[in-house]
């Protein structure tokens, strides 16, 4: 019970913030509360230190690359083309929008995506003059892709990191089953909100009213890198595999080549990005999973491993229901990160082996990645991405967010679970 306990009460604090503590604070105080009761032992710091410092220092590393590119301009004159390629349409648009923002949640995380693409969207919104539901939607176009979407790369989510480190899933490997139960996402996503709010589009905008895409563009120098490093990325990240080189060291080194062009350009503030990178996300992935660490001691883990091995008895689709269902009612109610970090100890612990571990362990990522966006308290990204909204102007009271919410995820939900079962057969 103290183990619960104190879970519970970490991420109340991660949440609520009372006293203006910021998360990596309060997780680091939970983390202190589990050694200081014998919850967590000092020993057991290292085996944690193992299971998060690739996945935290990768993000790290993305969020940098994506700041520096988002300084020089790269994003916006991207959004302002996506604008001129729906010819007016605001149907088309919002379709476009969600493809813009799946794919840059791909390369370059969920947290990175909506940081930067929130903003643009909004000052793309007032550019056409969009009312307040209107500009509601095409920002729910990104704050819900963002997360939903994030499922195709190792990359592309903190979750999807930790878990590919806990069971050695190659970035290829992962790839391989992943992009196919992305892509059915994106369209359920782009099908859903299209359904639900595209008649608080309008039918036709104008295209005059936007500026060239290349008055965007702040440092060519950096501009021309960005196109240059992203797929040496994407290769790095897939050769790298082969020869024991972690994703954080290939994702530093594009950062690091980005911030150099950066640095000698003089358009760019490449120091005040550094300062700006959220380096407690290191801090706090591992005080988080130092206090759900506690969870396994105290058996909790080992009974939701025991019942997901049930469930993963009986065939495939049982176990990526089984798992992807209750890691996204977890996220929902927890926040992701504590929720597949539960999984994950869950997983290990079960004796599950093979395709049916296989199915848990993608079915814990589809969960985790999508489940969280039932609520608002569900993943860091919703919660960042209700203060830029609110930050310029645009307040959406949680009432709000839970009716979206409630009507968005569970069907994109079921459809990412299905396609995930379709794709492990």
């Amino acid at each position: 019970m103290l183990a619960i306990l104190l879970v519970l009460l970490t991420v109340a604090v991660v949440i609520w913030r009372p006293l203006g503590i910021g998360p990596a604070r309060a997780a680091t105080l939970g983390a202190l509360a589990a050694l200081a009761t014998g919850v967590v032992h000092l020993g057991d710091l290292p085996t944690l230190w193992h299971a998060t410092w690739n996945a935290t220092l990768s993000l790290v590393g993305l969020i940098v690359l994506s700041l520096l590119l988002d300084a020089a301009g790269l994003f916006r004159w991207a959004a302002l083309h996506v604008a001129r390629w729906g010819g007016g349409s605001g149907r088309r648009l919002l379709a476009l929008l969600v493809v813009f923002s799946a794919v840059v949640a791909a390369l370059f995380a969920n947290d990175g995506g909506v940081l930067i693409l929130t903003p643009i969207v909004l000052e793309l919104a007032a550019l056409l003059e969009l009312n307040r539901a209107a500009t509601l939607t095409v920002a729910l176009a990104v704050g819900f892709v963002v997360d939903a979407a994030s499922l195709p790369l190792t990359v592309s989510n903190l979750t999807n990191i930790i878990a590919a480190d806990a069971f050695r899933l190659g970035f290829g490997p992962y790839a391989g089953v992943m992009l196919p139960v992305d892509a059915a996402v994106v369209l359920a996503c782009l099908g859903t909100l299209l359904l639900v709010y595209g008649r608080t589009l309008p039918r036709r905008y104008d295209l005059t009213a936007l500026p060239d895409p290349a008055s965007a563009v702040k440092s060519w120098g950096v501009f021309r890198t960005g196109w240059l490093v992203t797929p040496l990325l994407l290769a790095g990240a897939f050769l790298a595999e082969g020869h024991g080189v972690p994703l954080s060291a290939v994702v530093g080194t594009c950062a690091v080549i980005v911030w150099i062009v950066a640095a000698r350009s003089g358009n760019v503030g490449s120091r005040a990005v550094l300062r700006s990178a959220p380096w407690n996300v290191v801090a706090f992935s591992l005080a988080m999973y130092t206090v759900v660490y506690g969870l396994r001691g105290a058996g909790v883990t080992g009974a939701y491993g025991a019942w997901l091995a049930g469930w993963a008895a009986h065939g495939t689709l049982p176990a990526v229901l089984a798992s992807g269902l209750s890691v996204a009612g977890l996220s929902a109610g927890l926040n992701n990160l504590p929720a597949l970090l539960t999984a994950i100890l869950g997983i290990q612990g079960s004796g599950v082996s093979g395709h049916a571990q296989q199915a848990l362990v993608y079915g814990a990522v589809v969960g985790a990645d999508i489940g969280p966006k039932l609520t608002p308290i569900g993943s860091l990204a919703t919660l960042l991405w209700l203060h830029v909204l609110k930050g310029r102007g645009l307040s959406v009271s949680w009432g709000e967010y839970l009716r979206a919410g409630l009507v968005l995820t569970p069907p994109v939900l079921l459809v990412g679970l299905i396609a995930l079962w379709l794709r492990l057969g």
